[in-house]
Order: C-alpha cells, then sequence, then structure tokens
C-alpha cells in the first residue's frame, strides 16, 4: 500500500505529531509511507525511521500544482491529513488520491472521504491526542508514544565535538517564540537567568532563529565572553536539534524548540503565559511548567497591549526552578542478563536464575554517593516469549535485596525503533528525569557492544565485562581509582 501523510506546518505541532505518525506505521507495517511537508521543518522528520520519503511541499500557484504532479505520480491509494487546513484536503483530492483521512473542519468535508468527527471541544485535548485521534479512529486500541526524537550516535558524537569546550553544565537558552510576542517571557529576564547560571555553574547557548538572540554585551564583560555561545540564526533545523540534544538543560517559552526539548529528553523550564499547558506543554516529567496566574491567560492572542501574564511571572520563580532540574547526581547503569546476573537466554524462570558472585561489593558504590540503576533489553515480552511480570519480579529483587535505586527495562520488540531500546538512551534519559543525573559524571556498565554504544550516546564511561572487568568487584575497583583521579 502507498500512504501519504501531510503533516503540520509549525515545528511544535510536528514534533506533537510523531506520535499519529508512528500510529499510521502501526496501521500500515508493510506500506511505503511518505510525508509531504513544508521545507523549514522538513529536516525534523530526517530522523523519523517511520517515514520511507519526505516530499517538500512547493510554495505558491505554480509550486501547488509541482505538488500536485508529484503526488499524482506516486499513485497514492490514502492520505492521512494531520494539517488542519482545507488546502490539505483540495490538494490531495486534486491528486487523485481515492481515500482521504482527516478532521471534518474548515469546510473541507466534501473533500474528504473519511472525515474524522469534530466539534470545538476536540481542541481541549492536548495536541498530541488531537492528531492521534486520527489513526486512532482506525484501531482504538492503539495509544500515543511520547514523541521521542532519534537520533544516531553519530549524531550526537558530532554534536558533543562542537561543544567539547564549553563548560559544563551547559543551559540552552530559547527566548523567541514563533507565534507572537504574547509568548515571550522579558528579554532582560532571561539576561539575568544567564549571568546567575555563568555565575553559579557553567555556560550558556543560545539558540533560535535570527532575531531571536539576546542583546548582551558580552566583550565588555570577560566573565560572559568565553561562557555565552549565541547560535540564533546561525544553525540548520538539524544542527539545532544535534546540539540540543548535548545540552544539559533548557530554558525557554512555548515554542518549537521547547518541543524540540522535551522530545529529546532535555530537562526543561517552561514559561506559558498566553497559551495552555494543558494544551501544548510538555508531556509527563520533562520538567517544569511556570504558568502565569492572571484571569485572562490563556487567552491565546498573538497581540496584546500590555501582556500582564508573561510580566506577572517572576525572575526568582524561574531561576528556582531551574536550580531545581540541574542534573548533578551520579550513577552507574547496569546491564541485567550476563552483568549482574547469568545470560539464560531469555530467562523466564526462577530456576534458571543465577546472581553473579560479589553484587554485595556494589554496595560500596552507594556509599560513595552513586545511584545504581539497572536498564535491561527484553524484547521476549514483545516476543511472547517471557511474562512481563516475571521481569519486574526479577528487576524488584535488585532494589529489595542489593540496594538498586531503580531498574528500568525496555519490553519492546528491535523492529519497533523505540526509544529505550539499547543502544537508543531512553532508560538513562527517563533515569536523568528522575533523579537529576549527571551523564558525564557517571558510567554504564555491560557485557555486550551495545552497552558500550549506549555509554557513548549519553557521554557516560562504559566498562565492559569480559574484557575491562572479569568480575563486578573489578567494576567496583576500576571506578573507585577513576574517583581518585578526577578527583570528584
Amino acid at each position: 500500500m502507498n500512504i501519504l501523510i501531510r503533516s503540520p506546518n509549525w515545528l511544535g505541532d510536528a514534533v506533537m505529531s510523531l506520535p499519529a505518525i508512528r500510529g499510521i506505521r502501526k496501521l500500515h507495517p508493510d506500506a511505503k509511507i511518505s510525508l509531504l511537508t513544508k521545507k523549514k521543518i522538513a529536516q525534523l522528520f530526517e530522523f523519523e525511521k517511520s517515514i520511507d520519503e519526505i516530499i517538500i511541499y512547493e510554495e505558491g500557484l505554480k509550486g501547488k500544482i509541482k505538488t500536485i504532479k508529484a503526488l499524482k505520480e506516486r499513485q497514492f491509494e490514502r492520505s492521512y491529513l494531520l494539517q488542519n487546513a482545507l488546502d490539505a484536503a483540495l490538494l490531495t483530492f486534486l491528486a487523485g488520491i481515492p481515500e482521504r483521512v482527516g478532521w471534518d473542519r474548515d469546510c473541507r468535508h466534501l473533500f474528504l472521504t473519511h472525515p474524522v468527527p469534530y466539534n470545538g471541544e476536540d481542541r481541549k485535548i492536548h495536541h498530541i491526542d488531537y492528531f492521534f485521534e486520527i489513526p486512532k479512529r482506525f484501531n482504538p486500541s492503539l495509544s500515543p508514544e511520547y514523541p521521542w526524537i532519534i537520533l544516531s550516535l553519530n549524531d550526537r558524537l558530532s554534536a558533543r565535538e562542537e561543544l567539547n569546550k564549553v563548560k559544563r553544565p551547559i543551559l540552552a537558552v530559547a527566548p523567541g517564540a514563533k507565534y507572537g510576542y504574547t509568548k515571550k517571557w522579558d528579554a532582560y529576564k532571561f539576561i539575568e537567568i544567564i549571568k546567575r547560571f555563568i555565575e553559579k555553574f557553567g555556560s550558556v547557548v543560545i539558540l533560535g532563529q535570527t532575531g531571536e538572540g539576546l542583546n548582551i554585551e558580552r566583550n565588555k564583560n570577560e566573565e560572559l565572553k568565553d561562557k555565552i555561545f549565541d547560535l540564533t540564526g546561525k544553525t540548520s533545523l538539524s544542527d539545532l536539534i544535534k546540539l540540543l540534544s548535548e545540552c544539559d538543560l533548557l530554558i525557554c517559552n512555548d515554542s518549537g524548540i521547547m518541543h524540540l526539548g522535551y522530545a529529546l529528553g532535555i530537562p526543561l523550564v517552561a514559561i506559558f503565559g498566553s497559551t495552555s499547558p494543558e494544551l501544548t506543554g510538555p508531556p509527563r516529567l520533562a520538567g517544569k511548567v511556570i504558568k502565569a496566574n492572571v484571569s485572562c491567560s490563556p487567552c491565546f492572542k498573538d497581540k496584546c497591549s500590555d501582556i500582564k501574564c508573561m510580566k506577572s511571572i517572576e525572575l526568582d520563580v524561574v531561576w528556582n526552578a531551574l536550580t531545581e532540574i540541574i542534573p548533578r547526581k551520579r550513577a552507574i547503569f547496569f546491564d541485567r542478563d550476563g552483568t549482574l546476573c547469568k545470560d539464560a537466554n531469555y530467562l523466564r524462570r526462577w530456576e534458571d536464575f543465577e546472581i553473579f558472585p560479589d553484587i554485595e561489593a556494589l554496595k560500596e558504590l552507594k556509599d560513595l554517593g552513586f545511584l545504581l540503576i539497572g536498564i535491561t533489553n527484553q524484547s521476549g515480552i514483545a516476543r511472547e516469549i517471557i511474562q512481563e511480570k516475571f521481569v519486574k519480579e526479577v528487576n524488584y529483587l535488585f532494589i529489595d535485596k542489593y540496594d538498586f535505586d531503580d531498574f528500568l527495562y525496555c519490553p519492546h520488540h528491535p523492529n519497533d525503533n523505540c526509544f529505550c531500546r539499547k543502544p537508543n538512551p531512553g532508560m538513562p534519559i527517563i533515569a536523568r528525569y528522575k533523579y537529576k543525573i549527571d551523564f558525564k559524571k557517571s558510567y554504564v556498565v555491560g557485557d555486550k557492544e551495545t552497552d558500550m554504544q549506549l555509554a557513548q550516546m549519553i557521554g557516560a564511561k562504559g566498562i565492559l565485562i569480559g574484557k575491562q572487568a572479569k568480575s563486578l568487584k573489578e567494576i567496583v575497583e576500576i571506578i573507585k581509582r577513576d574517583i581518585n583521579v578526577k578527583g570528584y
């Protein structure tokens, strides 16, 4: 089957549509899926593996004619319209796509073959759920995943190299918002946050489009000169995404960069005035939302005479929220099977569970201030070889008996392209959200190359069982020696 998806036009909406795109892939696992999108956000979708082809929507009358011709040539059988506008339905109608699915709104009922019933209440749900309603109409059992953006190891390493000389922790600052100035916190307050952060913690990278920077006189202040890197208007969207992934935290308005931040797993403080975090805010865990407490907010206006909402948000409130989420703790992430216990080839019975000697030695690491966190791929759950309940019971044993702080697992099949399956960094990133972990002062211990790739992904030090250490006791000694050398 040949499927077309028409993406939303705004960057934030595009991020929030990612779960819907993956839901459409689940509806059509063997189809070729093409995505029609505007050039300004196309690079976002280059990271999305559920898409086979990106088609650029051409602007203007000639561009529309060219786009219609390109769509006709591909002979699509169905289109999913995540963009709300009449233009999306009309374009796919003129391209002769026989099945056209989308919300029944914006005067486009006549051009849809599968209109999704719409009323005003539908826009009062979070936009992630709003977009996801389209694939869900075909399979009500589907539910939206977290809108992760999955970068390759090379993407992360190249960004890390670019930021290599920047003092950590690195605070990303995004003072812009494309929708309008009612979404923008005062520039002088952003500047004060930057000055405080540099004085007490690390460095700052300013991100955004041309004209979204801050007027900071760095050259007159030596303290600021080498610790503020203003990249506004100097990066492609792709490079911005990569650089943001290597920052330690983010402060922003309700903007496209805010959505990129939580999709990359960056702890953030998001400031809301004229808009609603209930509709477009960061989902779960991602950080802290500072919301204006005035009667006229949210108004969703792009213009306002006095902007009471943003002016009411005090500097110290935002600063305190930011300092609360700075990653400071150290952790050691342990693989399970083959590292902490015998690899029984899909461990599924207690009779096959064999803990490794010296595991009690790991408690020394707790005394040194490390969190002990297990992370294990358990695709046997998706393969229906292992019961998820059993996996949880085994993992809990390490928490209950051996003083682990947490034990995370990925239940997905390798073909699912999920964010949590090692070497992707989903499990450590979730742990960072929960425990405020500094990856650059942490370790990953495992018996497979994927564990070492994960260490590279997050910038931690990897220790390979069987090569760099023969036992858990040796692991402890290696880390103790490291601490003596590094002094932390």
